[in-house]
């Protein structure tokens, strides 16, 4: 095993993937931070990245601190959408060939974006867990290198950038509100905020209907959930049969955990979309559906909201925009 990954490998980090990842907005919210009593809110929309989400972040710096051997065999990787598209981008981008394993829960039009992207799709297995086993099979057979979606030093290091970017810009930040589901974004920020600062507030946003890191905390090991459909697709999945880094680091240093639920996501994503026309796919959607149902109290903080990412199904964004706005006319 490597060592745990520090401020010092985040900033590195930085240094090498800045020509494949954009540096997002931050952007303030008043009217959720009147809803909510906040000092402030602000959103940083790493919906706005190339692939759409903050994951390639950490593909990036997995895929470009490889030699020139590695890089010739090719990479593979599981994922529940985001993470896989990111892969497939970095190494389309670095001529390096790609393959992605995913579970037949992952949606079709996350699997389809991620062909357009040239990498081979193996869809195997009812879960993340076995997708994640038919990953570890491919790996051996093929003799390709592995880029895991979160439990890896480089991973979660790269994450961590956007700590850099939203503590540079408002150093003032006291609550940060990050979405969870194998801990690679959650653990590489907090490592990076709390390095920064000790007295910020971490807290983590796992969805109710499969909260592997929450119950692997309660169990001081990992275990497989069920996965149940949610809104939030891409925070479904476990956090590995074997978990190294994540489940350490987010014990370590995150405060507090909310698990959200249904109800909760489809209001984040309608506040974001009507409020401030960001399409936000539900994982992203979250810390606002958190906020908006006064379950975390952020009164008098100054309060910033990871919106992880935009990826998201015309047709069930829709119809989830035509519901609430059906309620909000017709209370």
């Amino acid at each position: 095993m490597k060592q745990m990954p520090t401020l010092l490998d985040v900033y590195q980090a930085r240094c090498r993937i800045g020509s494949m990842v954009r540096e997002t907005p931050l952007i303030l919210a008043p009217e959720l931070a009147g809803q909510s009593g906040a000092q402030s809110v602000h959103f940083k929309l790493e919906n706005r990245q190339h692939t759409g989400a903050f994951k390639v972040r950490g593909a990036a710096n997995k895929i470009l601190s490889l030699g020139h051997d590695a890089r010739q065999r090719g990479v593979i990787t599981f994922s529940t959408g985001n993470h896989g598209k990111a892969v497939a981008f970095v190494a389309g981008r670095a001529g390096i060939p790609a393959t992605v394993c995913l579970s037949e829960h992952v949606p079709a039009y996350r699997v389809e974006m991620i062909r357009q992207l040239g990498a081979q799709v193996s869809v195997k297995g009812r879960s993340q867990d076995e997708a994640e086993q038919n990953y570890r099979e491919l790996m051996q057979d093929r003799g390709l290198i592995p880029v895991v979606p979160f439990d890896d030093p480089l991973i979660i290091a790269g994450q961590g950038t956007i700590a850099l970017e939203i503590l540079r810009e408002l150093p003032e930040t006291q609550v940060l509100m990050i979405p969870l589901s194998g801990g690679g974004l959650l653990a590489g920020m907090a490592m990076a905020a709390r390095s920064i600062n000790p007295d910020i507030h971490i807290v983590g946003l796992s969805i109710e209907r499969s909260p592997a890191m929450v119950e692997s905390l309660k169990a001081g090991k990992p275990v497989q959930v069920e996965e149940k459909p949610s809104l939030a697709d891409s925070l479904l999945g476990g956090i590995g049969f074997e978990n190294h880094y994540t489940l350490p680091m987010v014990e370590k240093y995150v405060d507090e955990h909310l698990l959200v639920g249904e109800e909760e996501i489809k209001a984040g994503m309608f506040h974001l979309f009507d409020t401030h026309r960001i399409i936000a796919e539900g994982a992203a959607a979250v810390g606002v559906g958190a906020m908006l149902s006064g379950r975390i109290d952020v009164k008098g903080k100054r309060v910033v909201s990871i919106v992880s990412g935009g990826t998201v199904d015309t047709a069930a964004y829709l119809q989830i925009l035509r519901e609430r706005l059906e309620r909000k006319t017709h209370p």
